[in-house]
């Protein structure tokens, strides 16, 4: 049958919109209404729910969603919005893509094209308001003709690029009917949708110039980032062969067990005293899938020889001096290089960073058990990691809590974590984990949020768990709220950056029952007041059959301390920054009380 008769089968713009989506695997768009995209929506009636429409409470938890979708799924993520506001409302988590390097395709509205440049109501260049965050492809469909290919290259540019883009579609326009483009002059056709990504492998003598660098070094240290998550296998077999230690940048921190007794967890401010150490002892350094890009925790300059392995070159070679630069694939790049390497026979080094990471876990139970008013935060997440699911997806939220999802939550089995990497935004935890339910429908997901992110947008986001949890086969969602009235991580950086006491005209959060409102929103609801209760809680909401929310009353003067303070360097800060803070005699309490558990004895089993 011709093609072109096939596709007449679509009746209007908007019906072949659906229609490509669909025949690009999108199960769901996560979006908001308008009459932007009435032209649209009126397609969804006519489309049997297929796509599903996903309503969310707000446009910019659309594109989180979709983010969310896009990184727990490995899929395009796409969401939709009407213009003017709703596609200003989306542009938070579109950055949110661009900035962690995730596939998402938002499309929206526009005003008739009869009134553009009029000064019309919701008339916004989107052209120019979207050319940063949508730079990999941005178009505007003016034509039916235009379609299939702006929404083909839209995809296709998204998947390869790992990037956000976008297609802006007149509200006029998606009501007329829908006519291919001819095999005509000034017309762009387009094949069918799919792409198979190249498997690319560099250069054999630079794998052999990279492998010459590995041997020479006696204290080798891998740093992983989410761009080896297909390689876990290759990483493991690197270290071992190497005798080195591995950390992980946080948007990497589900890439390896940290059952592995060489894995010394998340590096950075949020990481572990023992990645910590392996950058500063190490002699050689191999950056496998990481833009890391806080340098002063990788090895002092000339200290360490270094090869990077990334599929993009232009992201290599930029945070540290490294001696060989290989672009391609991780997985396949390590399994060429694996041959070439020397086997070490010399296990000091190795024992002496599994030492580490084992006293680390002894200091971090001690951590999580030193007694907070009312409940330490860091045993929140410490408990969860002594039950989590081995198929749980977690969403971690910018603040406070990030510090304890990098340092606690402890990876195994198939577990997959995320938070916003990059951008640092507040308030993707909760949709993140309603896109992951979307991506795994039959695997739980647990959002762990401050109550700063949760009053900003997660408590909304609560109702839309409600409303699509029959859709999932597992209807375990999750929502942890670490409550302390605080917005804690901007107090701590006020203390510890502006050495200012917490103003709380601009810090303290209204108090307010999470638990309540989420029994109100038909989710089961548990308050934890006692540490005592921590455990029995998670215990309950892990094993229901519905949403559930844990609204958990902790302690905001518990100091997330970076890895390499000392003790004496953070009582001496808190003394000297703390002059009229509120609570300082409590926080300098409280900071050494758990910072001492660094300096005891380590168990051993």
């Amino acid at each position: 049958m011709d093609r072109r008769k096939v596709e007449r089968v679509a009746d209007t713009v908007g019906d072949y919109i659906l229609r490509r989506l669909r025949e690009w695997g999108v199960e769901q768009i996560f979006a908001y209404p308008g009459d932007g995209i009435n032209g649209i929506i009126a397609a969804f009636g006519r489309a049997d729910d297929r796509p599903r429409f996903v309503q969310s409470r707000h446009e910019e938890m659309s594109a989180f969603e979709a983010v969310g979708y896009a990184k727990f799924s490995g899929q395009v993520g796409v969401c939709m919005a009407t213009s003017g506001p709703g596609a200003i409302h989306l542009l938070n988590g579109l950055y949110d893509a661009k900035l962690d390097h995730v596939p998402v395709v938002a499309v929206v509205g526009q005003t008739e094209r009869s009134a553009m440049g009029g000064s019309y109501q919701q008339e916004v260049d989107l052209q120019s308001l979207y050319k940063d965050v949508a730079s990999e492809y941005l178009v505007e469909v003016n034509v039916p003709e235009q379609l299939p290919n702006a929404i083909d290259r839209a995809f296709r540019t998204a998947l390869s690029r790992r990037a956000p883009t976008a297609v802006i579609v007149p509200s006029d326009l998606q009501t007329e009917a829908y006519s291919p483009p001819e095999h005509a002059f000034k017309q762009v056709p387009s094949s069918a949708p799919g792409l198979a990504a190249p498997t690319v492998v560099p250069d054999r003598a630079e794998i052999a110039r990279a492998a010459e660098v590995l041997n020479a070094g006696r204290k080798v240290a891998v740093l992983v980032g989410q761009g080896a998550r297909g390689a876990a296998s290759e990483v493991e077999q690197i270290a071992d062969v190497l005798g080195a230690g591995v950390a992980k940048a946080l948007l990497g921190k589900d890439v390896l067990s940290d059952e592995l007794p060489f894995v010394t967890g998340a590096i950075g401010l949020l990481g572990t005293r023992p990645s910590y150490e392996l950058m500063r002892d190490c002699d050689t350094l191999l950056i496998v899938g990481s833009n890391f890009p806080y340098s002063q925790f990788l090895p002092e300059f000339g200290q360490a020889r270094a090869v990077q392995i990334d599929i993009d070159g232009a992201l290599i070679g930029m945070r540290y001096p490294t001696e060989v630069n290989l672009v391609g694939d991780a997985s396949e790049t390590l399994r060429t290089l694996l041959p070439l390497l020397s086997a070490r026979t010399d296990r000091r080094w190795r024992e002496k960073v599994e030492k580490d990471v084992a006293g680390w876990w002894d200091t971090m139970a001690r951590e999580a058990m030193v007694d907070a008013d009312p409940v330490n935060p860091m045993r929140i997440v410490w408990e969860l990691s002594q039950r989590i699911p081995h198929n749980a997806i977690v969403a971690a939220d910018s603040g406070s809590v990030a510090n304890w999802y990098a340092r606690l939550l402890r990876i195994r089995g198939d577990i997959r974590g995320s938070l916003s990497g990059t951008l640092a935004t507040m308030g993707p935890a909760v949709p993140y984990a309603i896109g992951a339910k979307f991506a795994h429908p039959d695997r739980p997901a647990i959002a762990l949020t401050g109550d700063g992110a949760m009053q900003m947008n997660g408590m909304a986001e609560l109702l839309t768990i409600t409303r699509y949890a029959e859709r999932w086969s597992d209807r375990r969602c999750i929502v942890c709220v670490l409550h302390n009235n605080d917005l804690n991580q901007v107090t701590w950086e006020l203390r510890a950056m502006g050495g200012t006491p917490k103003f709380e005209e601009s810090q303290v959060l209204p108090d307010f029952s999470y638990a309540g409102f989420a029994r109100s929103a038909g989710l089961e609801a548990i308050t934890v007041t006692t540490p005592d209760e921590l455990g029995p809680a998670w215990d309950q909401v892990l094993a229901a059959d519905r949403p559930a929310l844990l609204d958990v009353h902790c302690d905001p003067e518990v100091p997330p301390i970076p890895p390499h303070a000392t003790l004496e360097q953070a009582t001496s800060a808190a003394k000297a920054v703390l002059k009229g803070d509120p609570d300082a005699f409590h926080l300098i309490s409280q900071g050494i009380r758990t910072k001492v558990q660094e300096a005891l004895p380590g168990r051993r089993e």
